[in-house]
């Protein structure tokens, strides 16, 4: 399976598992997780929820043949269900990541409650790079935990960032060696597990319920201006360039 989930002693643990595409997802890869965090929520059994990539890669994103082949607006796609899912989730959510996070995987790391990764980890959201626009509240999020130069810096050049680089900016919560990173997440992902659901999920409702209506709004705005730019001359130059093994040129497209 390209995503695998297992329970064990309170933890769902949401597993990317397509390494030969580095973890690149699909539309029924995004059902799947949406599917498993729904189930996790309803498990009175389940207490906690980790995701987590391959020690090689978190995800790359989007599979790009994949994305472009549905014709469907964002709104309405299994990505949109999943962002939706993952950022109402009541259970804390914990992201473990080593390798590359890029696109989607650094949007979904923003909606999750404790962030881990290994040193060598690196973090790139290359939207406008794409022609295109953040996506799921990455517009409100990013600032609001960075601080509004480095949000533009990151959303306007798309330039790869690390770990620590993450750490630093507040994006990451701590920066461990490679081997050490998913016992750590699972010892923290157990430790949770441990503390009354009832005072965990109060909390963060509480944590969450000053942004929760601007999240929405916000996303359903990124999506109508993602869906449209989807069609325009910019976003086809990014992705036959892409399958051309070539570098973009936007110096006809002026607007």
């Amino acid at each position: 399976m390209d995503i695998e989930t297992r329970k064990q002693n309170g933890i769902l643990t949401i597993e990317f598992n397509r390494p030969d595409k580095k973890n690149s997802i699909t539309a029924a890869m995004y059902q799947m997780m949406a599917d498993a965090i729904q189930d996790g929520e309803e498990d009175r059994a389940v207490r906690v929820l980790l995701f987590c990539g391959k020690p090689e890669i978190f995800t790359a994103g989007n599979d790009l043949e994949d994305f472009m082949n549905m014709k469907s607006d964002v709104a309405d796609r299994p990505v949109a269900q999943f962002i939706r899912n993952l950022s109402l989730a009541a259970k804390p959510v914990i992201a473990a990541v080593s390798g590359m996070a890029i696109g989607i995987g650094v949007t979904m790391l923003l909606h999750c409650d404790q962030v881990y990764a290994a040193r060598g980890a690196r973090f790139s959201m290359p939207f406008a790079k794409l022609g295109l626009c953040p996506e799921f509240a990455s517009s409100l999020l990013l600032p609001q935990i960075v601080g509004y130069q480095r949000a533009a810096e990151l959303l306007f050049f798309g330039e790869p960032f690390t770990a620590e680089q993450a750490f630093d900016m507040g994006l990451v919560n701590k920066v461990l060696p490679a081997a050490e990173l998913m016992s750590y997440a699972d010892g923290r992902a157990a430790g949770l597990a441990a503390l009354p659901p009832a005072s965990l999920r109060v909390t963060k409702q509480l944590l969450k319920a000053r942004h929760l209506d601007a999240v929405t709004e916000q996303i359903a705005l990124e999506n109508r201006h993602f869906s449209a730019m989807l069609r325009e001359p910019a976003a086809k130059e990014a992705f036959a360039a892409f399958y051309e093994h070539r570098k973009p040129d936007y110096s006809k497209i002026f607007d």
